[in-house]
Parts: structure tokens; C-alpha cells; sequence
């Protein structure tokens, strides 16, 4: 059944104004830099050069996140409705801080090391207990999820403390930039 052309609408990116996309380049100019030397002042083994970039498929509530390419560069992606969302540039850098400060912490990895011991853990309690192909199957994905949520809240406030000293760093105000976390529903 296709939406009606007002719940696509609803849908579809809000392109951010003209101001807000300068803003974003301003904020990316100073923090990216900020961001590379403290992950080579911290992390001096992994690669520190950050790639910014809008993510302008997604028509879904605010959000960035931090991923790695392939050949292992690290991305920081904002959508449009987190660029719309904030009210300046100092909880724009903010959040930029904080996602790269999850590449600097070696939190992806983490997670994955996480997901898979959560795994691995779910799926031999169920064998033991003598669940069949199916339920071992459900168990470790049951395991991987719950694997990969474990410690994400202190992940969230090392990233919180990380990115508050890029943040200053790049010339912006952590205690104003850090707002943006008080007005969102799910911090």
C-alpha cells in the first residue's frame, strides 16, 4: 500500500537553510582539526583522519553517528534533522565532539568484542539446556543485542567526556553545546 502523498511528505529530509549548512561547514572547519589532534594525542594507532559528512537519504529523527570505512577511516554523519534540530554552533561541535571521541575511545570495537561474548555466552547457555538449532540461533542474536548494549552508557559519558575537551578545543562552549543532550528525548 503506497503513503499518501502527506505522510511521504512528512517522511522526506527537511533540507537544513541556508545559514544552518554554513554553520555546519564553520563547525566542521574547527572541530575536525581539534578532533585529529587529540586522537593522535590519545589513540596514536588508529586512524585519526575524520571524514564529515551529511547523510541526506535519512528522513528519520535527529541523528549522527560515527562508522568506519572499509579501508578503516572514520566517518562522523549528521542527518538534516539534527543540523535543523540544533540551536547553534556550540551544540553542533558538541556533538561532533562526542562522535568522534567514540572513534577515539575504541568504542565500536568494544561494542562488537561485547556483542560477540554476549553471543557466544546466550547460545552455549542454550545448548546446554538442550534448545534446539532455532533457539541457539534466537539466543545468540538475543546475546549480541544485549552484548553490544552492555556498557553503552558509560561509552556515552567517556564520549561525553572526550568530546567536551574538543569541543574547547575547536573554540566552541561545552556547557552550552551540551543543551542539545537536555532537550532530546532519548540522550
Amino acid at each position: 500500500e503506497k503513503p499518501a502523498p502527506e505522510q511521504a511528505a512528512e517522511k522526506a529530509p527537511v533540507k537544513p537553510s541556508a545559514q544552518a549548512a554554513r554553520m555546519f561547514v564553520e563547525v566542521v572547519q574547527a572541530v575536525e582539526p581539534a578532533a585529529e589532534a587529540q586522537c593522535r594525542e590519545l589513540a596514536p594507532g588508529i586512524n585519526c583522519d575524520f571524514k564529515i559528512v551529511i547523510d541526506n537519504k535519512d528522513g528519520g529523527e535527529a541523528n549522527a553517528h560515527q562508522f568506519l570505512t572499509r579501508g578503516g577511516r572514520p566517518i562522523l554523519m549528521f542527518n538534516f534533522d539534527l543540523i535543523n534540530l540544533v540551536r547553534n554552533a556550540d551544540e553542533l561541535a558538541f556533538v561532533m565532539g562526542h562522535e568522534a571521541a567514540h572513534h577515539i575511545a575504541g568504542h565500536l570495537e568494544m561494542q562488537e568484542i561485547n556483542a560477540r561474548q554476549g553471543a557466544a555466552v546466550l547460545a552455549e547457555l542454550a545448548s546446554a539446556n538442550g534448545a534446539s538449532t532455532k533457539e541457539i540461533r534466537e539466543a545468540r542474536e538475543l546475546g549480541a543485542a544485549l552484548g553490544a548494549l552492555h556498557y553503552s552508557k558509560e561509552f556515552e559519558l567517556e564520549a561525553d567526556e572526550l568530546g567536551t575537551i574538543i569541543t574547547l578545543r575547536a573554540g566552541y562552549d561545552p556547557l552550552i553545546g551540551a543543551r542539545f543532550f537536555h532537550r532530546i528525548p532519548n540522550p
